[in-house]
Formats: C-alpha cells, structure tokens, sequence
C-alpha cells in the first residue's frame, strides 16, 4: 500500500522530532537559535556557561537536530551557520495542534466553574445571611 508507507514514513520523521526534543541539550539549542542563525561556535560557548559539554558533544546534538529537520546548517567559509528550520517546527507544531480540541474542553469546563463560583461569592456577599464568612462569626459566638 503505497499511501500507508507515506504515512509512516511522516510518522516516522515527526517521532525523530520529539525524540530529538527530548534532550535537553537539545533543546536548549533550539532555544539559542530562536532569535537567529548563530555559528557554532557562538552556540558551543553558551551551552557551556551552563553545562559541562564539550564542542564534539555539542556537534552531535546539532547533528541529531539536524537530522530531525529542526536546525538547518549552511557553510560560510570555515564557519558552519546554524538556524531553526521551519518546516520541522512547523511539522511538530501540526502534529500538538491536533491535541488542542482535547485541551479546549477542560479548559472551557474550568472557566464556566470559575464564573459559577464567583457568581456564587456575589450572591452570597456580607451582609446575606447565607454568608460564609457571617456562618462561621456566628458559630464562633454560640
């Protein structure tokens, strides 16, 4: 079946995304290259302020990333370039959105009991004698 191993074939490089999102080294590199394209050098200097890595450790992880379709690489000179390739992004992005229905509707559940609930407090203000806050004085007192 021809269209089944196109599928798993997306299948494939979108689980290749997230496995390689599940470093965090891995993802604190695509975090430094958010604002821009960096060299590597530039991103091997600011991984290292925070961790012990060294520069073959972090060309691997840029490699993974690489390969994952998240980071793209172009040369210029002896400077090897790094930037986040959109189209794996974006493909990540594609595959959370089809979660955000099952968000949605908890969410829209919880703002509809927090609305309830402050209607509640409204209705039982002082002053009411269903008060909270007036039940509690008055047991306190007897």
């Amino acid at each position: 079946m021809p269209g089944a191993s196109g599928a798993d074939a997306v299948d494939s490089a979108r689980a290749g995304v997230f496995e390689a999102l599940g470093d965090p080294v891995r993802r604190r590199l695509l975090e430094l290259l958010v604002p821009g394209e960096q060299p590597a050098g530039a991103l091997v200097t600011a991984l290292q302020a925070r961790v012990r890595i060294t520069q073959p450790a972090v060309s691997q992880h840029l490699r993974v990333l690489r390969e994952a379709g998240l980071v793209q690489v172009r040369a210029e000179g002896t400077r090897r370039l790094y930037a986040v390739d959109d189209a794996g992004t974006a493909a990540a992005r594609a595959w959370l959105a089809r979660f955000e229905d099952a968000f949605a509707q908890p969410l829209d559940a919880l703002a509809t009991e927090l609305v309830r609930g402050r209607r509640e407090r409204r209705r039982t203000a002082p002053g009411d004698e269903t008060a909270p806050e007036q039940t509690r004085a008055g047991g306190a007192a007897g």
